[in-house]
């Protein structure tokens, strides 16, 4: 199982959650264009696979648009047994992280999937390569990519342990909502120190993979960067973990707690 997969296979439940959150952009971005995060994935004990995001600023039909690019791969006994090659790309506003353009495509064995939308945030439309056709879509829409950078951008002062943060994506041709719980914050122990964290539970749909509401965790670094930290996924036929590895070209510096 990898790590965007398992994220895709959430997005796909549906479930609404108490205790809404107002959302609102702090207006600073916590990243900036050279921003590189490496992840490794783990099935139980068995490294299985790596992920990297990196984000860039760049010219799109003359415009300023951050590039956000997002890959994961299987590697070791994994890669032989069932390689996996995942890349997600996202063309984003600076300023609202509304998205632009998306691109998915995707390699899993002898099975392959390419998808391109474009947005077209003035009247709630998006046109679909998959269905080479314009759909109706709600004007707070997100892409999969794009929703990692929003969240980021979200104002953190106001919110409560209980409070939760209900985005919208597209994704396969279809919309999803995507219901974040926040619990708190943590400190977790990393190979960069002792991080504090703000812990998010997405809001799961028991009985498929998950047994619990509370099977998905998402830690944040409660600094100015909000970077992902830690992603742990406890499916009914194991845990999957997803840790920070590697870092470059960070807004700010991480913030570690002393021991």
């Amino acid at each position: 199982m990898r790590f965007i997969t398992v994220i895709i296979l959430y997005i796909t439940l549906y479930s609404i959650a108490s205790g809404q959150f107002e959302m609102s952009l702090t207006g600073l971005e916590p990243f900036k264009s050279g921003e590189l995060l490496k992840y490794s994935i783990r099935y139980g004990p068995i490294h299985g696979g790596e992920a990297y995001i990196e984000l860039k600023l760049v010219k799109h039909k003359n415009n300023p648009l951050y590039n956000a690019k997002m890959l994961a791969k299987t590697v070791g006994i994994a890669e032989k047994l069932f390689k996996v090659r995942e890349h997600y790309e996202s063309y984003f506003h600076p300023k609202t992280c509304m998205p632009v353009k998306s691109i998915r495509d995707v390699r899993e064995g002898n099975y392959r999937a390419h998808d391109e939308a474009v947005f077209n945030l003035e009247d709630s439309t998006l046109y679909s390569l998959k269905s080479d056709s314009s759909i109706k879509v709600p004007p707070e829409i997100l892409d999969m990519v794009t929703a990692l950078y929003f969240i980021r951008s979200l104002d953190y002062q106001e919110l409560n342990p209980g409070d939760t943060i209900n985005l919208v994506t597209f994704f396969d041709n279809d919309i999803f909502p995507f219901p974040l719980r926040y619990r708190g914050k943590e400190v977790l122990k990393t190979k960069f120190g002792k991080i504090q964290c703000l812990r998010f539970d997405p809001v799961v749909e028991t009985g498929r993979i998950f047994e619990s509401e509370d099977d998905m965790i998402i830690w944040l670094s409660d600094d100015k960067n909000l970077i992902p930290v830690k992603a742990r996924f406890d499916l009914i036929v194991g845990s999957i973990k997803c840790d920070l590895i590697e870092f470059s070209g960070l807004k700010y510096p991480l913030i570690t707690v002393e021991e």
